[in-house]
C-alpha cells in the first residue's frame, strides 16, 4: 500500500468528464480549454487532450506550461500584464487577452501578430461568496462600460466573459446569459470569438447537457462567433482524493482525529471558504472531528459521521481533491507535501511525483 498522504487522480473518471466535455462540443460547437489556475498537473495532461482544444491561463508560468505540456491553442490571460513579460507572451501564446483598455493600449502594440482580446464584466455573477465574486463592487476583473469596451473595437477580435462560479444552474446560466447579450449584444457581434469562462458545472450528476449544448449553439449562431468555454473544476470532477492516514486521537468533548495532512497546506480552499471536506462512502453512529497537524488552531478538515470509531493507522479518502488543491499547495509548517499518484485507465497506481526535504529546502533560500 502506498504511504500517505498523496493525491490520487483516476485517470478513468478524467476520461468520463472528458466525455461529457466531448459530447457538449460536438453538438454546441464550443471549443473547451482546460483553466490551468484549477488544475495543472501536466501528468494527467494524455487523458484530457483528446477532448480539450488547448489550455487558459492567469499567468505567464501558466502559460507557458501549457504550450509546452498540453499543446493546442493556448490562450493567454493575465489580471495585469508586465512589460518585461511581452516578449516571451508573443512567442507562447495563440490568443492574448487584456483585462483592461489601458493594458490594450500599452500591450497590444507589442503582440501585435496576435488576435487579442479585452475581458468584459457584465456586473452579473453566479458566485456565492464575495472572496470569488468577480462581479463584486469596485471589481478589477475587466472592463464593464459598453462605451469603454467600444474603445477596443478594431483592435481586438473577441471578448471574454467570465462570470459563472461551480453554477450547475442551467436556467441561471441562461438568465445571466441573455442580460449579457442584452447589454453587449451590439459588440459582441463585431467579434470573432467569445469566451464565456468556466464555472459551469455541466459534468455535475443531472445537468442538462442538450441544453446548454443548445443555448450555446444559439449563441454562436445569433452573433457569428466561435464560443470558447474555459472548464476547471469541470474537467476533474470527483477525479481525485486526497489520501491520509490518522496519526492520533484524542478527546476534548468530542472525538477529535489527527491525520498526516493538512487544509492550510493541502486543501487551502476549505479554510477560504470555510467549507468542509467530503468523504465518500457509508455513514453512521460515530461523530468525529478530523483535524489537520499543522499548528494553526483552525485546521479542520470538518465533522463526519463514520460507520466506526477512528484510530492510528486508519486511511480516510477526502474527496473532490483535484481543482484548486495541487496548485494551492505549500509548505506552511515545513510539512511534506502529498505525493501525486495516477490510478491507470487498467487500475494500476503510478507514482508521478513526490517531494523531500530538498523540495522544501529549494523552495526557500
Amino acid at each position: 500500500m502506498l504511504g500517505t498522504p498523496h493525491y490520487l487522480i483516476d485517470l478513468a473518471r478524467i476520461g468520463r468528464n472528458m466525455e461529457r466535455i466531448a459530447a457538449l462540443e460536438a453538438d454546441s460547437g464550443a471549443k473547451s480549454l482546460l483553466a490551468l489556475k484549477c488544475f495543472a498537473t501536466w501528468s494527467a495532461f494524455p487523458a484530457m487532450r483528446g477532448a480539450m482544444a488547448g489550455t487558459t491561463s492567469s499567468s505567464l508560468y501558466e502559460l507557458r506550461l501549457g504550450r509546452e505540456k498540453f499543446g493546442g491553442e493556448t490562450h493567454a490571460y493575465s489580471v495585469a500584464w508586465a512589460e518585461h513579460e511581452m516578449a516571451e507572451v508573443a512567442t507562447l501564446a495563440d490568443k492574448v487577452i487584456f483585462n483592461s483598455l489601458l493594458q490594450l493600449d500599452r500591450f497590444g502594440p507589442m503582440v501585435a501578430a496576435l488576435p487579442q482580446g479585452l475581458r468584459v464584466n457584465p456586473g452579473i455573477s453566479s458566485s456565492g461568496f464575495d472572496l470569488a465574486d468577480p462581479a463584486r463592487p469596485f471589481s478589477r476583473l475587466g472592463e464593464h462600460d459598453p462605451e469603454v469596451v467600444a474603445h477596443a473595437l478594431g483592435r481586438v477580435t473577441g471578448f471574454m466573459f467570465h462570470n459563472n462560479c461551480e453554477n450547475a444552474d442551467f436556467d441561471l446560466f441562461d438568465r445571466m446569459l441573455g442580460q449579457i447579450e442584452a447589454r453587449f449584444g451590439h459588440l459582441i457581434g463585431r467579434m470573432e470569438w467569445i469566451s464565456l469562462g468556466g464555472g459551469i458545472h455541466f459534468t455535475g450528476a443531472g445537468y442538462p447537457l442538450e441544453r446548454l449544448a443548445a443555448r450555446l449553439a444559439r449563441f454562436a449562431a445569433d452573433h457569428g462567433v466561435q464560443v470558447y468555454l474555459e472548464p476547471g473544476e469541470a474537467a476533474i470532477t470527483g477525479a481525485a482524493t486526497l489520501e491520509v492516514t490518522v496519526l492520533d486521537t484524542l478527546w476534548n468533548g468530542r472525538n477529535i482525529a489527527i491525520v498526516d495532512a493538512s487544509t492550510e497546506a493541502h486543501m487551502l480552499d476549505l479554510l477560504i471558504y470555510r467549507q468542509s471536506a467530503r468523504i465518500e462512502g457509508p455513514t453512521g453512529p460515530h461523530e468525529w472531528m478530523i483535524c489537520g497537524k499543522s499548528c494553526l488552531a483552525g485546521d479542520v478538515f470538518g465533522t463526519f459521521h463514520l460507520p466506526a470509531p477512528l484510530k492510528a493507522g486508519d486511511r480516510i479518502s477526502f474527496a473532490d481533491a483535484a481543482g484548486y488543491t495541487m496548485v494551492k499547495k505549500n509548505w506552511f509548517n515545513g510539512l511534506n507535501m502529498p505525493a501525486i499518484v495516477l490510478r491507470e485507465a487498467d487500475g494500476g497506481l503510478r507514482v508521478v511525483r513526490s517531494f523531500d526535504y530538498r523540495d522544501y529546502a529549494a523552495s526557500l533560500s
